[in-house]
């Protein structure tokens, strides 16, 4: 996750809790856009990586960032970057599955902040920051995927950091087909920050922003519309009993990130455990939703919970199946979704999905 060596939390959000939940996500899908240098506005230049860093990683840095597909866009805040699908990455369905999507905007938002020359040790954090031991943690995530690549598909994913109120910062994704340039899919994510040692949220100071506003675009740009959209849509708490679950998950050591903290990654994939086998042989998803309550470590063992939406934020399709009304006429199933610690019940992370019917071969 993002700190390195933190201790166990048993309760981690006691300041600002009352508004604003968190969970532990690798850094490289966050703001990664921090550093100890500043690159003047509309510079589409790789700074090397600063000074502080070990000399390995600076040896190392530029190699890597020739051999990306990747680069600045001309006004040098977004970074786009092309991709393969591998033959790993996809799925029963010989298309690139929800966990390969995030996997690539976590590699996309990491390279990002390695472009511009910052900290490549995970962490992507200020000058101010590091000084004041703070990190960057995600409370939300939101992905839209219309259509899913299939292997040796080439996809360009692009990436934007941006403030979002005093307390949050926001990073946006769009995902286009390099085939055709049709836009597949679409992400966003809202970030707060934490001092690393009292495991606190913290307001973002004036130094804090005066630091990464460079790299910010002048004008609001959203990957959704900022009204009308499930990107805001809040998610209920499920309820026991849930209508599936699977129980007993245990973090495999692979699920650990650099920082020996459960990756964000699989929290989406033990959220879809749960899922029935009938709507994984007829669906495939279209939308999901998590909001991030707290860490989970690599002792922990999980429950996956999930139940169809209620009825009162949906309706019944002629086939008596509970859905969403979708904008071109078709029907989305929704579901809610709750992982928790099997020890002690407490909430690590809530999710909404919505699956839309496969394609007739």
């Amino acid at each position: 996750m993002l700190s390195m060596g933190a201790p166990a939390v048993v309760n981690p959000y006691n300041a600002l809790a009352h508004s604003q939940s968190i969970g532990y996500i690798s850094s490289h899908i966050g703001p990664n856009i921090f550093s100890c240098k500043l690159l003047s506005r509309g510079s589409s230049k790789s700074l090397a990586v600063t000074p502080d860093e070990p000399s390995d990683t600076r040896e190392k840095s530029p190699v890597s960032n020739r051999l990306r597909l990747g680069g600045l866009g001309e006004d040098g805040l977004s970074y786009k970057e092309k991709f393969v699908i591998r033959c790993y990455e996809v799925g029963i369905n010989k298309t690139a599955t929800i966990e390969t999507i995030a996997n690539l905007m976590q590699e996309v938002g990491g390279n990002h902040a390695q472009c511009l020359g910052y900290s490549t040790d995970g962490f992507s954090t200020t000058t101010a920051m590091r000084k004041m031991h703070l990190i960057w943690v995600s409370s939300r995530m939101h992905i839209e995927v219309y259509k899913y690549p299939a292997w040796s598909d080439v996809v360009e994913i692009e990436t934007w950091v941006q403030a979002d109120g005093m307390v949050r910062t926001r990073r946006d994704w769009i995902i286009k087909d390099c085939a055709n340039g049709e836009i597949i899919g679409r992400a966003t994510s809202k970030w707060v920050m934490m001092n690393e040692d009292t495991r606190k949220l913290q307001r973002v100071s004036d130094d804090v922003r005066e630091e990464y506003l460079v790299y910010c675009p002048t004008t609001l740009r959203l990957a959704f519309p900022e009204e009308n959209n499930n990107s805001l849509k809040k998610i209920a708490k499920l309820e026991d009993p849930a209508e599936y679950s699977r129980l007993g998950l245990v973090p495999r050591r692979s699920d650990l990130d650099m920082n020996k903290h459960v990756n964000n990654v699989t929290y989406i994939g033990w959220a879809l455990e749960s899922i029935p086998p009938e709507i994984i042989d007829t669906h495939e998803l279209e939308a999901i939703t998590l909001d991030y309550k707290r860490e989970c470590q690599h002792d922990d063992i999980v429950d996956s919970l999930t139940s169809h939406e209620p009825i009162s934020d949906s309706v019944i399709t002629k086939n008596n199946q509970l859905a969403t009304n979708k904008k071109d006429g078709e029907y989305l199933t929704p579901f809610l979704h709750l992982l928790r610690s099997s020890t002690d019940g407490l909430e690590i992370n809530r999710a909404r999905t919505e699956w839309r019917k496969k394609a007739e071969k």
